[in-house]
């Protein structure tokens, strides 16, 4: 979830700039803590300008429209908790559930601490009971508060202050009623506190010890974290600039084994951070450049063998084969992703386009079959490689199947650049209609189709990947308009999507148009309203018959089909031609008469555009080409059809409307009569 003074982004798919929701507010509010979601009731929590409590849901658009409560006292952070109720901590230390406050937002909040400033909370659940730790400073001293809300229960203590050094940032799990408080100080070390959670509420504030978990330094150099987050009981991951006496420092992530003190893993960030990591489900999250990065991680039980790089498992040198750090970035990078690392890791996706290479290295033949079949594929002949790959496909298939069947595809990419002869392209539609693949798991397979121009391929693409860039979907749909129906009719297109539907322009140009089952035809006169029995002879730039043919037909389709943004989109959209805009256009208005002369607005066929896909993307087309369809000549005749078709559906609904209270009490007689076989029945509308 993105914050900023102007609106909230809820980003769903990493791969691709591409929001789920997008909701305003005003210009000068400024929400000053992370919005979090209700688990129990799917709601999003916000507080702008400190005291203004926002909750809305997906539906809604515009915050200032959604539910609002001022509250008496500044907010500093709402926690959400699975199957519990959210917790609101304010400034001065209070606490209460969002369910308590929203009975009365402008109750009373008491003020905990004194002139202490909150530094970092935390919500746990201890068993059913909501646990909330915050820490403040106050003159350099810091505190540690501890609230047990359903038991009224508040202790306060006082952390060991350590010389020449202050804590930095904070995190804490709770096991077994102890809460294990870690701390990352500003002497690049870490340190571990505990807290049990059963204290004698009339003791007086004690003072935390703490002992020394972890020291970030690494053959001479030192790690200057700026955060940092736990993986399990032995590993943590520390986000910071690892400087050298002599050298510039240098950004990266690293993971360290606390138990045997020793680096795991590591990975130069050179594009920069915002110095802020997070974990969730096995995932870190952070910013790279100017993008946001998802990486996967896996901790393999701590051993000193591990530890120190003398394991030899072969299980875990299967899995580092093909997870790794590769494509953190734009620009090209080597893999280092050894089998002795108790850490492997796979960066998921990223929200630009991928690095431009993705081979894997360092791997000793025999050490599994996705190693060997990587190697292969670098210089073995194609013959020899779709062997591999069928007996790879025969095989009984793993947990990690999907990511090796990626790390497989961007292999076959990689050559495909490199050695232009080498085209496996049956495997790859065959990969891409069987296995739930993305476009982040190959992000170079649609660039390389678009090179060859493989419409089948991207076809198949578009219809079967969720997170395809607005860039690529719209490079998709250049191709498309660009290429002849002569070059399309040699091509293998699926026509599933078109074969019911689609008219083909006979060798004639004057045709007759028939009345529609909707009431209304496709022209009519710009003052008439006559929408009974009408029929005309027009010439060609009638919609009667569709402007492109069948093939191009199913690859637009499976550009409609396409999920996109269109804050993303548009700008790419005013870079198509004007020509090819205009048949674009055209094409569009005869999807839309064709949905608007069923009684359902519904197209048949199997992946056909739906009537809102086709006037989101009519209403993008002219968003972004408005200036040149009033110019052209040939599209001001197509405005102008558009125009007067609209206008007769709008007053044919109008209409209808006008007859719905009629028609409804027709259904309710209806249903309140039991007739017989035979009757008359006599009913007068009013």
């Amino acid at each position: 979830m993105e914050t900023s003074g102007y609106n909230l982004t809820l980003n769903g798919l990493v791969s691709d700039q591409k929001p789920l929701g997008c909701w305003s507010v005003k210009h000068g509010q400024i929400i000053t803590c992370p919005v979090v979601c209700n688990f129990e009731t799917h709601e999003y929590i916000a507080v702008h300008d400190n005291k203004v409590l926002r909750i809305w849901k997906d539906k809604d658009v515009n915050l200032d429209k959604v539910f609002k409560a001022t509250l008496s006292a500044e907010v500093y952070r709402v926690h959400s908790l699975p199957h519990a109720e959210p917790l609101v901590l304010f400034r001065g230390g209070g606490v209460r559930t969002l369910d308590v406050l929203l009975e009365a937002p402008q109750q009373e909040i008491e003020d905990v601490i004194s002139d202490e400033v909150i530094k970092w909370s935390e919500a746990f659940l201890e068993g059913q009971q909501p646990v909330l730790i915050f820490v403040t400073e106050k003159d350099g001293d810091f505190f540690v508060y501890v609230q047990k809300l359903k038991m009224r229960s508040l202790h306060k203590y006082k952390l060991e202050q350590q010389e020449l050094s202050n804590p930095l940032c904070f995190t804490a799990y709770i096991k077994k009623q102890i809460i294990t408080l870690l701390c990352l100080y500003s002497s690049d070390s870490i340190y571990k506190v505990l807290i049990p959670l059963q204290q004698n509420s009339e003791e007086e504030e004690q003072t935390l010890s703490k002992s020394l978990l972890l020291n970030l330094s690494i053959s001479g150099s030192v790690l200057k974290g700026t955060s940092f987050v736990v993986l399990d009981k032995d590993h943590v991951a520390v986000l910071g600039s690892l400087a050298a006496s002599d050298e510039e420092s240098k950004e990266c992530l690293t993971i360290w084994n606390t138990k045997f003190q020793t680096l795991q893993a590591s990975k130069e960030l050179p594009l920069g951070t915002s110095g802020q990591l997070w974990c969730y489900g096995e995932k870190f999250f952070f910013t790279h450049g100017k993008v946001l990065t998802v990486v996967i991680y896996k901790c393999e039980t701590s051993s000193l063998a591990a530890a120190v790089g003398k394991l030899k498992d072969s299980q875990t040198s299967d899995l580092c084969s093909f997870l790794n750090w590769n494509t953190l970035q734009d620009e090209e990078l080597l893999v280092s992703c050894q089998s002795q690392q108790s850490a492997a890791l796979k960066s998921e996706s990223t929200m630009t386009l991928r690095s431009k290479k993705s081979t894997v290295e360092n791997i000793q033949p025999g050490a599994s079959t996705i190693g060997q079949l990587l190697l292969s594929i670098k210089d073995a002949s194609t013959a020899a490689v779709e062997d591999e790959l069928r007996q790879l496909l025969s095989k009984v298939q793993r947990p990690d199947f999907q990511a090796a069947i990626g790390s497989v595809i961007s292999a076959l990419i990689n050559r495909c650049k490199t050695d232009p002869a080498f085209y496996p392209r049956n495997f790859l539609i065959q990969m891409i209609q069987k296995r739930e693949l993305s476009y982040s798991l190959c992000p170079d397979l649609m660039a390389v189709a678009l090179e060859k121009k493989d419409v089948h391929l991207l076809q198949i693409c578009l219809q079967r990947f969720p997170d395809i860039p607005e860039e690529i979907t719209y490079a998709c749909l250049k191709v498309f308009l660009s290429i002849s129906d002569e070059y399309l009719e040699r091509t293998d297109v699926d026509l599933e999507s078109v074969i019911s539907y689609i008219d083909i322009e006979p060798n004639n140009k004057e045709v007759k148009t028939e009345v529609v089952e909707n009431g209304f035809s496709t022209e009519l006169e710009e003052d008439g309203c006559d929408v009974t029995g009408m029929k005309e002879i027009h010439m060609m730039d009638s919609v009667e018959f569709c402007p492109v043919g069948p093939q191009k037909a199913a690859l637009l389709n499976a550009v409609l089909h396409s999920a996109y943004s269109e804050t993303f989109l548009l700008p790419h959209l005013k870079g198509l031609p004007a020509q090819q805009a205009v048949l674009f256009l055209r094409y569009l208005h005869y999807l839309y008469v064709k949905c608007s002369e069923r009684i359902n607005t519904t197209l048949p066929g199997v992946l056909s555009p739906t009537v809102s896909q086709i006037m989101d993307w009519m209403c993008l087309l002219l968003d972004a080409h408005f200036t040149v369809m009033v110019m052209l000549p040939e599209a001001k005749r197509l405005l102008s059809s558009m125009h007067k078709f609209v206008r007769a559906q709008v007053r044919f609904y109008s209409e209808l409307n006008k007859i719905e209270g009629s028609l409804q009490e027709l259904q309710r007689i209806k249903c309140q009569t039991d007739t017989q076989a035979y009757s008359i029945e006599v009913l007068e509308l009013i």
